[in-house]
C-alpha cells in the first residue's frame, strides 16, 4: 500500500511540476486573468437578479470590458494617427528621416490615412520602403502580434470560466479541510481579494468620471488656447492610471499640463501660463488627491491595511515587470490573509489579539467589539428552542 502511494504521489508531483512550469510560462495572462475575475464577480452575480444563465452574464461581463476598452483603443489610434500626420505635415520630418534612416531614404511624403490614399501610394510604389521594412522584421513583429494575441486569448478565456466554474473550484479546495483552518482561510481570502479588487475597479471608473468632469469643467471656462487636448480621452486614461498610487495620475496629468504650457511659452504668451498652472492646481487636488485620500480608504478591502497596497501596485511593476502591478497586491492579501487567520489558529493564538494587517488601536477596538458581538450573536442563535 506505501509503494502505492508513494508512486501515485510521484505522479502527482510531476504532473504539478509540468503544470506548474506551464502556468509559469503565462504567469502574466493568468494573474490578469485573477485580477479581472475578482474585480467582476460582483457585477456577475448581480446580473443574476435578471435570471440570466451564469455563461450568458460571463459573455455579458466580458463584453462589458472588452467593448469600452476596444472603443478607448480605437480613439486613442485615431486621435494618435491625426496627431502624427498634422506633426509630420507642420514639420520637416520626412526630410531629416530620410538623411538619417536608411530604409526611409526612398520616401518622399507620407501617404494619406485613407483607404484610397493608401492604395494610391501602394500603385505608385511609395508603400515599397514600407514593405521592405515589414519583411525585414517580419520575425520580431510576427513574435509581439502573437504573444500578445495568446495572451489575450488566454486571459479570456481563463476569464471566463472562472466566472462560469469558480464555485466548483471553490468547492474543490475546500474538501481540503482540516479542523476548519483552511475553510476559515480559503473563504477570507476569496471574500478579500473580491473586496480589494472589486474596490480597485470602483476606483478606476469613479476616478475616471471624476477626471473626465474636472477637465470638462476647465476646458469649458479657459481659453482654446489653453484647454485639455482630448479631455474624455486624457480623463479615461487618469482613471487607468490611477492603479498605480503615488505616480499613477501623473504619467498622464503632468504630460498634458506640458503640452499646455509649451505653446504658450514658444508664443510669448506668459499670461496664458496662470491657466495652465489653475489646471495644474485642480489635478492635483481634485483628481490626485481628494479621491485617493477619501476613496482608496473605503474601496481598499475590509482587512488590507492601505499603505501596505500601496506598496505592492508601486513595487510590484518594479519587481516582477508588467503583470506585477496585478500580482503583487494578490500575493500581498494571500500573505495578510494568511497571518490573520490561518497562522494564529496553527500556533494556538488568541482569536481576540490584534491583526497584523489593522491601521491603529481604534479600529482594533472595533474589530474586536464586532467579534464580540457575532459570537453572541452565533451563541444566541446556537441555542436550543424549546
Amino acid at each position: 500500500m506505501n509503494e502505492k502511494r508513494l508512486v501515485v504521489a510521484a505522479f502527482g508531483l510531476a504532473v504539478a511540476v509540468v503544470i506548474g512550469a506551464l502556468a509559469y510560462r503565462f504567469i502574466a495572462a493568468f494573474t490578469v486573468s485573477v485580477f479581472l475575475y475578482y474585480s467582476t464577480r460582483r457585477y456577475h452575480r448581480f446580473l443574476a437578479r435578471f435570471r440570466l444563465p451564469p455563461r450568458v452574464r460571463a459573455g455579458v461581463v466580458l463584453a462589458s470590458l472588452a467593448i469600452p476598452l476596444i472603443l478607448l483603443i480605437s480613439y486613442a489610434g485615431v486621435l494618435l494617427v491625426v496627431e502624427a500626420r498634422q506633426f509630420v505635415a507642420d514639420t520637416a520630418l520626412v526630410s531629416v528621416a530620410a538623411s538619417n534612416i536608411a530604409w526611409f531614404a526612398a520616401i518622399e511624403r507620407i501617404p494619406s490615412f485613407t483607404v484610397q490614399g493608401i492604395y494610391r501610394a501602394y500603385q505608385s510604389g511609395d508603400l515599397e520602403p514600407f514593405v521592405e521594412f515589414a519583411t525585414e522584421n517580419a520575425t520580431f513583429l510576427t513574435t509581439v502580434v502573437s504573444e500578445f494575441v495568446l495572451n489575450l486569448f488566454i486571459v479570456t478565456i481563463v476569464t471566463y470560466y472562472l466566472l462560469v466554474d469558480g464555485d466548483r473550484i471553490s468547492d474543490w479546495l475546500l474538501r481540503f479541510d482540516d479542523d476548519a483552518i483552511v475553510r476559515e482561510y480559503l473563504e477570507a481570502v476569496d471574500d478579500e481579494l473580491e473586496a480589494v479588487l472589486f474596490g480597485n475597479l470602483l476606483n478606476v471608473v469613479a476616478i475616471s468620471l471624476i477626471a473626465i468632469a474636472t477637465f470638462n469643467a476647465y476646458n469649458a471656462v479657459v481659453p482654446a488656447a489653453v484647454r485639455v487636448p482630448y479631455p474624455a480621452l486624457a480623463g479615461a486614461l487618469t482613471g487607468i492610471a490611477s492603479l498605480v498610487p503615488i505616480v499613477g495620475m501623473k504619467i498622464v496629468y503632468l504630460p498634458v499640463t506640458a503640452a499646455m504650457a509649451i505653446p504658450a511659452l514658444l508664443d510669448g504668451s506668459l499670461g496664458e501660463l496662470g491657466y495652465v498652472f489653475a489646471f495644474l492646481v485642480v489635478a492635483v487636488v481634485v483628481v490626485d488627491t481628494i479621491p485617493d485620500l477619501v476613496l482608496r480608504p473605503l474601496l481598499s478591502g475590509d482587512e488590507t491595511h492601505v499603505g501596505l497596497l500601496m506598496l505592492a501596485y508601486t513595487l510590484g511593476p518594479v519587481v516582477l515587470g508588467f503583470y506585477g502591478l496585478f500580482f503583487a497586491p494578490i500575493v500581498l492579501v494571500v500573505g495578510l490573509t494568511f497571518a490573520n487567520t490561518a497562522l494564529p489558529r496553527l500556533l494556538g493564538a488568541d482569536d481576540a489579539q490584534t491583526r497584523l494587517s489593522e491601521p491603529g488601536d481604534d479600529d482594533r477596538g472595533e474589530m474586536v467589539d464586532d467579534d464580540s458581538e457575532r459570537l453572541d450573536a452565533e451563541a444566541g442563535d446556537a441555542e436550543p428552542t424549546g
